[in-house]
């Protein structure tokens, strides 16, 4: 289906049938309105020295959701979803190999696209943020539409000029013409300086992790925008498992809601899960966070009116 550049997402065999996940379809995306594609990738990470890992999070995410969300909850209904499966990684170690990963990326989710789903990305290193948005900005510029807005929920800027995990908002920055990004989560311990400086004086604002401040920022409801979130936006006692664990990081309530609010603006075009790292995640448990967010993600889409 997408030129060989997927294979199939890893589901538990006995999903129940009263789980959401059950109703995931696998083969054929007709009828469907919403895609998962696992990003399952983390060489961004390494390059970055960071803890790898995350290139197991698209699995350990869907083994999540098949224990985790009811197929039909009380008050409405969940969008159709299609699994577009995992991105195959180029082969290799070097920025070569992340670069030809990135087109993998950015051609699977033009192909989405074109068939009207609306895209879920699960990660994987942050980097891949850059590829998926980038095949979404082309996408919308293909229609006559524009894309330079963004909200994403981090507590790194991710403005790194060295390819890796902390590159993706650079590079959409210099390379696809974003204007203006808003970030909620951002810790001022580990970012430079110099790096907030950029970030800002290309547009990017800092808000405090409130509804308010959201609706506020995003008072242009028809402007078209992406929403990417990290999973190390979250507090560690939380989410354990995560590249770059936070240990004074935002509650998953919290975060839950502004996502909420996030997806539910009609001009969002696309949101990702990123970072998820399974093998330092104890008990599962950011694994189910993920899950959990996924699902408010959904229902903010049925919202909107997808079905």
């Amino acid at each position: 289906m997408f030129e060989a550049l997927t294979q199939p997402g890893l589901w538990p065999a006995d999903i129940p049938p009263s789980r959401l996940a059950s109703r995931v379809r696998i083969a054929d995306p007709a009828g469907c309105s919403v895609a998962i594609l696992g990003l399952a990738d983390d060489l961004g990470v390494r390059l970055n020295s960071g803890r790898p890992g995350a290139a197991l999070g698209p699995d350990a995410f869907r083994a999540a959701l098949a224990r985790y969300g009811v197929a039909e909850p009380h008050g409405w209904s969940y969008p159709p979803v299609f699994d577009a499966g995992n991105v195959i990684p180029a082969s290799g170690h070097d920025a070569s190999a992340l670069s030809e990963t990135h087109r993998r990326v950015t051609s699977v989710t033009r192909q989405l696209l074109a068939r009207g789903l609306f895209p879920i990305a699960i990660g994987g290193g942050h980097d891949l943020t850059f590829p998926f948005v980038r095949a979404v900005i082309e996408h919308e510029a293909a229609h006559g539409r524009t894309l330079d807005s963004g909200l994403y929920f981090d507590a790194h800027l991710d403005v790194r000029e060295q390819p890796g995990s902390g590159m993706p908002f650079r590079r959409l920055f210099e390379d696809c013409a974003l204007r203006r990004l808003h970030l909620m989560g951002f810790s001022p311990f580990v970012n430079s300086a110099e790096h907030a400086a950029w970030f800002q004086h290309r547009g990017g604002s800092f808000l405090p992790a409130s509804l308010r401040a959201l609706r506020h920022a995003t008072n242009d409801t028809a402007r078209a925008r992406f929403v990417s979130l990290d999973l190390d936006v979250l507090s560690s006692s939380s989410a354990p498992g995560v590249s770059a664990p936070n240990p004074a990081g935002l509650p998953p309530r919290r975060v839950a809601a502004l996502l909420d609010a996030a997806l539910r603006l009609p001009g969002v075009r696309c949101l990702d899960i990123m970072e998820l790292s399974p093998p330092h995640d104890e008990a599962g448990r950011t694994a189910r966070t993920a899950a959990h967010l996924f699902l408010v993600a959904l229902r903010a889409l049925a919202s909107r009116g997808l079905s």
